[in-house]
């Protein structure tokens, strides 16, 4: 009970509570996919480390020469390396005589930056260890880098702990307005969580805590703050204004982690108020900057982050799409976790589906595979699965342009059946046990609906800004982005037309970037310099965006032409009095929507 622990056989509900279930409790763990990537050979070549080893010997004091130990290191540091005037962590210094005389003054010392001494041992010293963290609002993911050879050598990834006071990070800013402290109990709860993870990282590889000397942390602008132990409350109400925007560098100790005594600690910096330090090491990993090609980047969450332009010229804006690609809001969606069905081909004409689920592989026949859902029952569906179910059904003609379900369409299949007033699609019937049952709904669609025309009036004010029609490359990064089909995503409408053979995942690009800027001090100047280069459009502010959001409520779109998905596919024929009409009630829960996301 002292670590906020209780048994549910034992505890007595008196009135409406929050049930956290423990992750070692957890039949089934949440699936973190956000396994590392190559770095780029921009920065893989010849990078330099911030952290840099450096042996020596020391000359010992006498009678006649009582000079400090700390003066005597720093000399002999200068006169092997031409490094002057360096400072000490002060966890350094009240280490500094023992080792010395232990070592018989010959040390091997960790400068960091080349300004600070940040470690100390006896001998030679050849390998030091850092860590590069994704913050994300879902899941927490860290790998483990041989700072000498930008090497991982584990990864752990874990969720986010606080989700127990909010699902989305707006919900955790009014967690934060609503109870007093609340801001500083989220903050405990992550830092918790990151010191559990670097726990279980030292424990796989066997490094020893004081070698573990650097950590890169990227992150949304509440996660960046909250992680701080600033109060994100400021980023829940216009102006949407930041505690800071500019890259932050401290010692790990100021903020309570178990790293080693003397470890530091850099943030990017964040681009706006809702394109965090997360995106920036995106751009970082991806480099936009440096490319001729119109290159559109997006990491699609419940805020998805949008980066787009080339050499000449980058714009950026956050687009508030809400959680119905992560699950919620659809009637039997959920994160991605074993039983959730992540894949989904509907057969044209029997209207029959195919379908893949997390946790269910290596059966060859139909009797393996209802063994196979014994073992890991059908829970749900999750954002690829529901992107890819609904894009199907209309490519199938069972949904319409305007993203109605045909009720027609019940005379020649039984999966579509009558829901209340409205008509859906029977993906999974209770044949695979009790509570197997999937249905894909009208209310469904249309919450896909609102949250694929949010992101692409987001893309398409951005493509205003820069006064193009077309774009040349797109990437998906980020968890979801890395199991997102191109194809469906076209077809559906989250994304402009685009040749699909340049539609690609990226997988965790934020993590790829905050490797990047682990193992290269070169490239954390350049992102410094690129953050501040880049324009950062607001789309609440934006007169078109009402525009541009009714014409993206149509699939794949109400006027824009996809000429590549023509290519690929057979897209059905629409009636003429096909159109997006919203109702004034839809208008009104679209404007506290996007308004609540803010």
């Amino acid at each position: 009970m002292k670590q906020g622990y209780r048994l549910a056989c034992r505890a007595k509900i008196l009135g409406d509570i929050v049930i956290d279930v423990p992750v070692e409790s957890q039949i089934h763990d949440q699936v973190i996919r956000k396994s590392a990537t190559q770095l780029s050979s921009d920065f893989s070549n010849g990078a330099v480390s911030a952290v840099r080893l450096l042996t020596i010997q020391v000359e010992e004091p006498t009678l006649d020469c009582p000079t400090g130990d700390l003066e005597r290191l720093q000399k002999s540091i200068e006169q092997e390396s031409n490094l002057n005037d360096l400072s000490i962590e002060p966890s350094v210094l009240i280490q500094l005589q023992k080792i010395l005389r232990k070592a018989n003054w010959h040390v091997t010392v960790a400068i960091y930056e080349q300004s600070k001494i940040i470690a100390i041992w006896p001998g030679e010293q050849l390998s030091v260890y850092g860590l590069a963290v994704d913050i994300g609002s879902t899941t927490v993911v860290g790998h483990l880098c041989d700072l000498q050879t930008g090497k991982v050598l584990a990864t752990h990834g874990f969720m986010n702990p606080q989700i127990r006071f909010g699902e989305d990070l707006m919900s955790r800013v009014s967690y934060s307005m609503m109870n007093p402290g609340g801001a500083q109990q989220m903050t405990d709860a992550v830092r918790q969580g990151i010191c559990l993870m670097i726990d279980e990282l030292l424990k796989q590889t066997q490094v020893d805590r004081d070698k573990l000397l650097e950590a890169i942390f990227v992150c949304n602008p509440v996660m960046h703050h909250l992680f701080l132990g600033i109060d994100p409350v400021e980023l829940g109400v216009s102006p949407f204004a930041l505690a800071t925007q500019s890259a932050i560098a401290l010692p790990s100790v100021n903020l309570n982690l178990n790293l080693a005594d003397g470890a530091q600690i850099y943030l990017p910096p964040c681009i706006a108020a809702h394109v965090g330090a997360d995106a920036a090491a995106v751009v970082l990993a991806e480099a936009p900057y440096k490319q001729d090609k119109i290159t559109l980047i997006i990491d699609i969450g419940t805020n998805a982050e949008i980066i787009l332009g080339n050499k000449d010229k980058l714009v950026a804006a956050s687009s508030p799409t809400g959680p119905a690609f992560e699950g919620a809001q659809i009637e039997h969606g959920q994160r991605a976790a074993p039983g959730a069905i992540e894949r989904v081909r509907i057969d044209a004409e029997t209207l029959e589906p195919k379908f893949k689920i997390i946790g269910v592989e290596g059966w060859s026949t139909e009797e393996e595979f209802n063994l196979a859902v014994k073992k890991t029952p059908i829970t749900g569906i999750c954002g690829s699965g529901i992107i890819e179910v609904i894009a199907s059904l209309y490519l199938a003609g069972v949904i319409k342009s305007d993203g109605l379900i045909d009720g027609e369409k019940a005379k020649s299949s039984s999966r579509i059946i009558k829901n209340g007033k409205t008509w859906a699609y029977q993906l999974v019937d209770d044949q695979y046990g009790d509570n197997s049952s999937v249905l894909i709904t009208q209310n469904d669609v249309r919450a896909i609906q609102l949250a694929k025309a949010t992101l692409y009036a987001s893309i398409k004010l951005l493509m205003t800004k820069l006064n193009i029609t077309k774009v040349e490359r797109i990437r998906f990064a980020g968890a979801f982005g890395s199991h997102i089909d191109p194809l469906y995503a076209m077809l559906l409408g989250m994304i402009p037309d685009c040749p699909l053979d340049d539609v690609q995942s990226i997988g965790n690009a934020a993590g790829t970037g905050a490797r990047i800027a682990l193992s290269c001090t070169k490239a954390r100047r350049e992102i410094e310099v690129e953050v501040l280069a880049l324009e950062k459009i607001e789309t609440a502010t934006e007169a078109n965006f009402q525009e541009y959001f009714v014409n993206a409520m149509a699939i794949p779109h109400k006027i824009d032409e996809f000429e590549n998905l023509s290519q690929n596919v057979q897209l059905p024929t629409q009636s003429s009095e096909d159109s997006i009409t919203l109702s004034p009630g839809t208008r009104r829960r679209r404007s506290l929507q996007r308004r609540n996301s803010r």
